[in-house]
């Protein structure tokens, strides 16, 4: 199944995830900073599309108006769709910002669309996944199935969703001055017609998606962040004894580069005479050598180089992330004997740290020590000191201070000299 997640336009979803709660509008670009999307607190509020920011905020006083750079959009993308491919699938197609494809099953879609509270469209091809995402609620799948169940969708479907067979919004609005509503109506236009209307290029594309051609098929994803490591040979290795030895070899270079992370693909490349020849593997969390060691030989023979000569061996990671380890949800049995051992005799052995701002400037702002058992705060040797506010006397008198200070230090130097 090929699910299309849905996050258009991307800009404004990526502003409402920094500032929940708050209506939010994405500028454009350049001297006038006209409102290019709004969020639908900031739609009720008054904001529309092509409006200059002042008046955006003239409306709506607590919108958050914000420029979201080209490059920044691309770079989180690309995040997301790095984490998309480390955690869901290697199949992934986004090439446009806020629609991703992936090849998954309807549970995995499911957990998908919860997890970032998005719509989510299924089915069996990139078109009907992405009308069915337009149809979906945000935290929800919207699953067609082939056959009667997909021609019913799509006699539903409004004439807009056919931009996903080369429709443009000029070609929309001329079918609607005709009475043209959904793609029932234009299903029982003729070939010719709908080609005589729409034009050649876009006719054709239109006919072929209602005669049922489908992309059905998703490429590869290229991650972008991979760790390699090579080992070039004087003399092609044809021996299966030879690859387990070179593997050993090279192997624990890559495995030390990860550096406590955790990736989600092998792939081994092998060059021989015929060329390169490639094959990856799908890796589980903990990673161990020699479960790696084991996998890479099974890719080797995935490859089937050996035969040929292998001349260049390459070991790669990708989908790399940092692993969160959780011990567990309760204390063990052990543990709690002896914290309630501890406290028996020695009551206030124990204390707890209570976080009250990790980025504030005042250590007393920061955390506090309380009790383990009451959460009383407990004041210890490193409890930071409360810092209070000088008097205007205290302020003269300790200025007074430093102002002697200063003169005695000089009369000292003097008296050395």
């Amino acid at each position: 199944m090929i699910a299309c997640l849905n996050l258009t336009p991307w800009p404004l979803v990526l502003l409402q995830r920094q500032h929940p709660g708050v209506p939010v509008a994405v500028l454009g670009e350049g001297r006038l900073r006209k409102v290019l999307h709004a969020s639908p607190d900031a739609v009720s509020g008054g904001v529309q599309t092509n409006m200059r920011d002042l008046a955006a905020l003239s409306r709506v006083p607590e919108l958050h108006a914000e420029v979201i750079a080209a490059p920044m959009q691309q770079a989180t993308w690309n995040e997301l769709l790095e984490d998309l491919y480390a955690r869901c699938s290697d199949r992934i197609d986004g090439k446009t910002p806020g629609l991703a494809y992936l090849k998954v099953s309807a549970q995995t879609a499911r957990e998908l669309a919860a997890a970032l509270h998005a719509p989510v469209g299924v089915a069996d091809s990139m078109e009907l996944a992405y009308l069915a995402s337009l149809r979906a609620k945000p935290g929800e799948i919207r699953e067609i199935q082939s056959g009667s169940a997909e021609k019913a969708f799509l006699q539903l479907t409004p004439i807009e969703g056919l931009s996903v067979a080369g429709l443009t919004p000029f070609h929309a609005e001329r079918l609607r001055f005709l009475g043209v509503r959904g793609i029932a109506d234009l299903w029982k236009w003729s070939a010719a017609q709908r080609e005589a209307f729409l034009g050649v290029d876009v006719g054709k594309r239109v006919n072929r998606f209602l005669k049922g051609e489908r992309t059905t098929a998703l490429p590869r994803y290229t991650p972008g962040q991979v760790i390699e490591a090579h080992l070039d040979f004087d003399q092609p290795l044809l021996e299966p004894a030879e690859t387990e030895a070179a593997l050993a070899e090279l192997l624990p270079g890559v495995i030390e580069t990860l550096r406590g992370r955790t990736a989600a693909y092998l792939t081994l490349h092998a060059d021989t005479v015929g060329g390169r020849l490639t094959a990856t593997r799908k890796l589980k969390w903990p990673l161990d050598g020699k479960a790696l060691h084991r996998i890479a030989l099974l890719a080797l023979e995935d490859t089937q180089a050996l035969p040929l000569g292998i001349d260049q061996l390459t070991v790669g990671f990708s989908g790399l992330q940092q692993p969160a380890r959780m011990v567990g949800l309760w204390a063990g049995i052990a543990e709690l004997e002896v914290t309630k051992d501890v406290l028996d005799r020695f009551p206030d052995a124990l204390v707890r740290v209570r976080w009250l701002d990790p980025w504030a400037y005042a250590t007393d702002q920061q955390y506090q020590w309380v009790d383990w058992l009451t959460g009383d705060i407990r004041l210890t040797a490193m409890t930071p000191t409360r810092s209070r506010p000088l008097t205007p006397m205290k302020r003269r008198e300790a200025a007074a201070e430093r102002m002697l200070a200063f003169f005695e230090q000089t009369a000292r130097r003097e008296e050395q000299a």
